[in-house]
């Protein structure tokens, strides 16, 4: 699995090679620079005319463009450098590089009234974005501001815009835009390199959309098992049966809701059988038994008319994990439904109304979970369950690294003490530990398909069947985010939730 690493941790590998003497600081800036030039010109092989703006920052990242710079002129390129700040203050190694293109060319002051010449008449076919990079920890202020970096990527169609590790004005760490009273330009570059490993904020937050399209640049530095993990094809290989009878494969009970709610619960029912478990039972309300017998096979069906109902089918010990939430609503029969469950115990995920439920007192469920269950909820749910933590999300933030989605994620978990998997593109699992993961449907792996009715309650029964076969509450969270999101790409457009279990299948042959 790929690490995404923080803007700190990408310091820090920086800091222990050099250390080690295995490179020096000005050599990794080097590599960094003809990487994205060679990155910049695959890219993009047939750009005309052959003029560059390059826009360096007062930090590192300038350095970095300085290096871009003098292997575009010496690719017959017509470079224009602008410098953000005072050169006698660039730290030593964008010094040296600074001085190397010095040599070559003409060093112009970057103010904002300038970029205008960029976007007019003779516009150059590319803008190089090394003012920032990893290095902003505060809101931008003139001379650079939202209109012009987002100007650069709305100008002429000819222009393409690259930013180096990261476009500025964005956090690193969340991918949010860092600003006083400015809104964030949906992108920012048509290009971002990112060297050595890609970091956080290109895959949280706006992070995706404000860096376009996304290129690793190697610089030479050693893997190492920092940063957080982000899921692929590898983290899902273990699932195949390896015989045995149907409750060797465990046993998941999903909870429906009365007649005419039935919908969602079965597509949690028929994730959960598709994903493995042995056996899938839906619980349904004695008014509702008829309505889903008509739609089920192989799914069983128990009738079940309130707690106590339910509390005497979890005598059966072969059932060993729960899914409750969807299409339930949200009174107090289903806060009892809750309760009777969480006192079982089983492996269980709550998802939708059973998360809901709990909006005005989430302390009452926090008390009753345990570290068998695996919260789903999506953004709203968690702003009702977890408002403090959830509320700096809202506000602009002032300074760097700034609160993300990540950081929520695991907070959230924390305070609960149970598994929180928190949907949205970048979907994010965390433990109570603060051990957590990313299913990253973004960039090439998107899965715009998602946005679809149903697609979450199936969601939870892939959770759940997961979790019926033995698969630990992060892993099967982990998994099954992956999985969901295969099954969409692979399905492509026209996408709805009931094709999301029937494309399990093909995407578990495929590992």
């Amino acid at each position: 699995m790929d690490r995404l690493l923080t803007a700190a941790m990408m310091r820090d590998a920086e800091r222990a090679a050099i250390d080690a003497g295995r490179v020096t600081g000005a050599e990794l800036m080097e590599r960094a620079g003809r990487g994205a030039v060679a990155a910049i010109m695959a890219a993009w092989p047939d750009l005309a005319p052959r003029r560059a703006v390059v826009l360096c920052g007062p930090g590192n990242n300038g350095g970095d463009g300085f290096v871009v710079a003098r292997h575009l002129h010496a690719r017959g390129w017509a470079v224009d450098l602008r410098l953000m700040g005072d050169a006698a203050r660039l730290p030593p190694d964008a010094a040296l590089n600074h001085a190397r293109w010095a040599a070559l060319g003409p060093v112009r002051a970057f103010r904002d009234e300038e970029t205008e010449g960029i976007r007019g008449d003779g516009a150059p076919s590319l803008v190089v974005d090394a003012l920032f990079g990893t290095g902003l920890s505060r809101p931008l202020e003139a001379p650079v501001t939202a209109r012009t970096l987002s100007g650069l990527v709305s100008g002429p169609p000819r222009t393409r815009v690259a930013a180096l590790d990261m476009p500025s004005g964005w956090c690193a760490d969340s991918g949010r835009f860092l600003a006083a009273a400015q809104d964030a330009p949906r992108t920012a570059a048509h290009l971002t390199l990112t060297f050595h490993a890609a970091k956080l904020g290109q895959f949280l937050g706006d992070g995706p959309g404000a860096c376009g399209r996304l290129e690793r640049i190697d610089i030479g530095l050693e893997r190492t098992g920092r940063g957080v993990a982000c899921l692929g094809p590898a983290d899902c290989r273990d699932l195949r049966k390896a015989g045995g009878h149907k409750y060797d494969h465990g046993h998941a009970l999903v909870l429906c809701g009365g007649p005419g709610r039935g919908g969602a619960a079965r597509l949690a029912a028929r994730g959960a059988l598709r994903i493995g478990a042995g056996l899938v039972t839906l619980a349904v309300p004695p008014a509702a038994l008829q309505e889903n017998a008509a739609r089920l096979d192989a799914v069983m069906l128990r009738p079940v008319r309130d707690a106590d109902a339910l509390a005497g089918l979890l005598e059966d010990g072969r059932i060993n994990a729960v899914m409750l939430g969807p299409g339930l609503g949200t009174g107090e029969r289903t806060r009892a439904l809750v309760a009777a469950v969480l006192a079982a115990p089983r492996a269980t995920v709550l998802d939708a109304d059973a998360l809901t439920s709990f909006s005005d007192d989430p302390g009452t469920l926090f008390a009753q979970l345990h570290e068998g269950c695996v919260l789903t909820p999506h953004d709203g749910e968690f702003a009702r369950l977890f408002p403090d933590i959830h509320a700096p999300l809202q506000r602009a933030p002032q300074e760097g690294p700034a609160t993300s989605r990540l950081d929520a994620a695991r907070a959230a978990a924390g305070r609960a003490g149970a598994t929180v998997l928190l949907k949205g593109p970048a979907t994010i699992v965390a433990a109570p530990d603060g051990t957590a993961a990313i299913s990253a449907a973004v960039y090439d792996a998107a899965a715009p398909g998602l946005a679809t009715a149903g697609a979450g309650d199936t969601l939870a029964g892939i959770i759940a069947g997961l979790l019926a076969r033995g698969v630990g509450p992060l892993s099967a969270a982990a998994q099954a985010a992956w999985l969901h999101a295969e099954c969409a790409r692979q399905f492509g457009p026209g996408l709805i939730a009931e094709d999301l279990p029937e494309m399990l299948p093909q995407v578990l042959r495929a590992l």
